[in-house]
C-alpha cells in the first residue's frame, strides 16, 4: 500500500504556556499540491519545523513518506526538501558549491551535478552558478534558497512563503519549475499569503486558526461552498440603507461589493436600493474568491504585507 506523502497524527506542540498546535490531524498524498493557510500566528511555521525535525512535538507524531520524524529522522529529512522563509545562507560558497554541498549532506556526489544544472536553468540561476552568495541581490538569494532546498531531489518539498517580497518574474520562473515539479511526481506543499498563487495551484487546501485546522477539502469545494458571490454595485447615493449594511464586504465612495449567500439576495439588495431611492449606476456579479473563504473561515486578513509569522 503506497505511503501518504505526510501524515500527521494528534501533533500538539506547547511554547511554556502557549499552546501553537492543538491536535493536528492531516494526510496529504503523494504527488499533491497541497496549500496550508493561515494568518500570522496560526501554526503553519510550527507544523514545518516539526516536519524538518527542527524542533519535537508535545505529543502525537509526524512522517514523512512512512518514515517517522523522530524515530527515523535521516530518512525523513533526506525525503524533505525545505525552503525557508529567512534569507539564511552561507556566505562563504558560491551558487554551485553550496548545492552541491547541500546534495553532499544526504549522500549525492558529482553525480548529482545535471540535476543541480537542471535547478539553475530552471531557476534562472546559471549565470549566477559562480558568484558569491554574499554578491547576490535580495531576489537572487531567494532562488538560490530554492536550488538549495532541490539540491537533494526531494520527493517531498515544503515552500514557506517561497514569494514573499520578491518580483513578478521570480514568482512566474518559480512557479513554472515547482509546476513541472509536480507533474513529474514530487509532492509539493506550500505556504503563502498570496492567496491567488493557492487558488490557481493547488487542489487541495487546509486553512488554520489558533493552532487548529478549520478546513480541510478540496479548493473547488472550498470556493462552492463558503465563497458565495460577491455583488458590486455603484450607486448614485454614498449613503447605504441600514437593513443593508451587515452585507457590505468592502466600499469606496459610492460603489459597494455586498457578500450574496443565495441568489435571492441579489433581489434583496436592489428592492431594499429602490425603497431607499437610490439609483443603482452599475452593476456586476462575480464569483468570490479564496480570500472571501479565508475571511468567512478565519475572519481576519491574509496579511499579504509581510509574509512573516510568529509561530
Amino acid at each position: 500500500m503506497t505511503q501518504p506523502a505526510i501524515k500527521i497524527n494528534a501533533v500538539h506542540k506547547k511554547f511554556g504556556a502557549l499552546h501553537a498546535l492543538k491536535g493536528i490531524d492531516l494526510t496529504i498524498e503523494q504527488g499533491e499540491f497541497f496549500a496550508l493557510l493561515g494568518p500570522n500566528g496560526a501554526g503553519k511555521s510550527t507544523l514545518i519545523n516539526l516536519l524538518a525535525g527542527l524542533i519535537k512535538p508535545s505529543a502525537g507524531n509526524l512522517s514523512v513518506l512512512g518514515y517517522d520524524v523522530n524515530a527515523d529522522y535521516q530518512q525523513a529529512r533526506k525525503l524533505l526538501g525545505v525552503v525557508p522563509q529567512e534569507l539564511v545562507f552561507d556566505p562563504f560558497f558560491n551558487v554551485r558549491e553550496m548545492l552541491r554541498f547541500q546534495a553532499g549532506y544526504f549522500g549525492h556526489g558529482r553525480e548529482n551535478d545535471a540535476w543541480v544544472d537542471e535547478i539553475l536553468e530552471g531557476l534562472g540561476l546559471t549565470d549566477k552558478a559562480h558568484t558569491n552568495m554574499r554578491r547576490l541581490s535580495g531576489g537572487m538569494k531567494r532562488r538560490a534558497l530554492i536550488a538549495q532546498a532541490l539540491a537533494h531531489k526531494p520527493p517531498v518539498i515544503v515552500l514557506d512563503e517561497p514569494t514573499a517580497g520578491v518580483d513578478v518574474e521570480l514568482r512566474q520562473m518559480l512557479w513554472g519549475f515547482i509546476k513541472q515539479l509536480n507533474r513529474e511526481g514530487h509532492t509539493i506543499i506550500l505556504t503563502t499569503h498570496y492567496l491567488e498563487e493557492a487558488e490557481t495551484l493547488c487542489k487541495r487546501i487546509a486553512m488554520m486558526k489558533h493552532g487548529e485546522i478549520v478546513a480541510l477539502d478540496t479548493t473547488a469545494n472550498l470556493l462552492h461552498q463558503f465563497a458565495g458571490k460577491n455583488l458590486t454595485l455603484q450607486l448614485e447615493s454614498p449613503q447605504l440603507p441600514a437593513s443593508l449594511v451587515s452585507m457590505v464586504k468592502t466600499s469606496e465612495d459610492d460603489t459597494f461589493t455586498f457578500a450574496i449567500a443565495e441568489p435571492q439576495e441579489v433581489e434583496r439588495v436592489l428592492s431594499e436600493l429602490r425603497l431607499a431611492n437610490i439609483a443603482v449606476k452599475d452593476i456586476q456579479l462575480s464569483e468570490a474568491d479564496l480570500e472571501d473563504v479565508f475571511l468567512s473561515l478565519v475572519g481576519t486578513t491574509s496579511n499579504q504585507n509581510n509574509g512573516q509569522e510568529g509561530v
